[in-house]
């Protein structure tokens, strides 16, 4: 696709629309929109930044974009992993953090509306506030509500919950030629016409702009508990996460997670974590509606990994304790990211055969002479793979490193998975989309890409390799 270059003319169209102080063009200011946290930096600058406050802005920009023919990148907190949210063209980044208001909380219909700039830790307290309670958590506080529903982004409690395409009712979204939609609302069912709202949900911000966002909410557990189990061995750790499942046990979250992750994430936060000797860990969450169906629940729990191999079982005396115990997870890909060079993967697999999965990546690991930590949700299947460039030149890593990663996906995909369970494909994992899915399927997304965005302006280079 080719883009015409961003002219001071349309610069001085943009200023109309959002005021001067909300199009930035300095190069200083620009580089914070470059890159996302992707692990391996590959920024991009664009030509401008352009922060509306209204939809009606937001439709302004992207008419004017579009009959310019100037690429639009939609950006929300830049949390991302996979290089959604970076301006590989150049043109416009779209950023909608100054869209961060709460509409509305509706206790009686269990909904919030919010736009897309609020954050997590908003929406959360905001919810909680009203006794309400919002359950999924992909581990960032501060990601955006748009950049989750654009990625469909799951979390560690998706065991119980789902991920984010189960709790979004209804958008408000604009197309790239400025026209302004609305799908679903404060529906709990909705049969009429296909459901656009569920189309828009992880589509990566390449077939509009989500300006608006009606969520389902539930009622809060009163009761929670947390279990740290250590085994000697993870093919035994991963042997019990079925027969977990199976207990009817209120499970909201299963992960696991490896020695070695462990000591990377020890070091990381200057504290020791319960038990940490040990080859393999389950963590599991447990959030229940008493204190007596969490307790029991974990009983029926502790018998089963106790009855698979487990070694011992921690239970967190404290909610101080529980906090630190999930910190150490949630804070696993920040202490991977400080060790040195690393990429990430998360592919995802049958829950099943997650110990059969790591095991060949284990030996993609040797035979390459690469390290490869593992670690993910066993309760869903999503394994998160990250190649270290420990103790190797920089370059012999990265001449290695696509070799890995196609081979770690065409391993998943082998077992009946796919090579994205939650962090989207963006420009990062777009040229392995051939691996995962037939031409036909492609080429079907890839016309449905052009009903919505003819021109191609609406960030380009996601998804689809080129």
């Amino acid at each position: 696709m080719k883009y015409n270059p961003l002219t001071s003319e349309l610069v001085v169209q943009l200023r109309a629309i959002v005021g001067e102080k909300n199009v930035l063009t300095a190069p200083e200011e620009r580089e914070a929109y470059s890159c996302d946290e992707m692990a391996v930096r590959k920024p991009h600058l664009p030509d401008v930044v352009v922060r509306p406050a209204t939809t009606a802005q937001v439709a302004q920009v992207l008419a004017l974009a579009n009959e310019a023919r100037v690429p639009v990148t939609p950006r929300g907190g830049g949390t991302g992993l996979s290089g959604g949210a970076v301006p590989i063209f150049g043109g416009i980044v779209l950023s909608l953090e100054r869209m961060d208001r709460i509409v509305e909380i509706d206790e009686d219909n269990f909904v919030a509306v919010v736009e897309p700039g609020v954050t997590l830790a908003a929406l959360n307290e905001a919810v909680e506030g009203k006794g309400l309670y919002y359950p999924l958590y992909p581990g960032e506080k501060s990601a955006h509500i748009g950049g989750t529903v654009a990625t469909n982004a799951g979390g560690m409690r998706a065991v119980k919950y789902g991920v984010t395409r189960d709790f979004v009712l209804g958008l408000e979204a604009v197309l790239p030629t400025g026209e302004i939609i609305r799908t679903g609302g404060k529906l709990v069912k909705c049969s009429t016409g296909y459901s656009l709202a569920q189309l828009l949900v992880g589509s990566e911000g390449t077939l509009a702009v989500v300006t608006q966002v009606t969520l389902r909410l539930i009622t809060p557990p009163t009761a929670r508990e947390v279990l740290f189990v250590p085994f000697d061995d993870l093919h035994r750790a991963i042997g019990a996460v079925p027969h977990i499942l199976k207990q009817h046990a209120p499970v909201a979250g299963l992960e696991f997670l490896e020695r070695d992750a462990i000591d990377l994430v020890e070091r990381y936060m200057g504290r020791e974590v319960p038990l940490h000797q040990h080859a393999a860990f389950l963590l599991v969450i447990l959030e229940g509606d008493s204190k007596d169906e969490v307790y029991q629940g974990a009983l029926r729990v502790a018998e089963v990994c106790t009855r698979h191999g487990a070694t011992d079982i921690y239970v967190p005396g404290s909610e101080h304790s529980r906090r630190d115990l999930l910190e150490a997870r949630e804070k696993l890909y920040h202490a991977l990211k400080r060790s040195g060079p690393m990429e990430i993967a998360d592919v995802v697999v049958p829950p099943s055969r997650i110990a059969e999965f790591v095991g060949e990546v284990k030996s993609i690991s040797q035979r390459y002479v690469l390290p490869i930590v593992a670690y993910g949700h066993a309760g869903d299947g999503n394994v998160h793979l990250h190649p270290l460039g420990l103790g190797i030149p920089r370059e012999e890593w990265e001449a290695k490193l696509p070799l890995v990663m196609e081979e770690m996906y065409r391993a998943g995909i082998a077992l009946g998975g796919t090579i994205s369970g939650e962090h989207g494909l963006g420009f990062e994992k777009a040229g392995y989309l051939r691996l995962a899915m037939p031409p036909e399927q492609i080429a079907l997304m890839a016309r449905l890409k052009r009903a919505f965005d003819p021109n191609g302006i609406l960030n380009p280079g996601k998804v689809f390799d080129g």
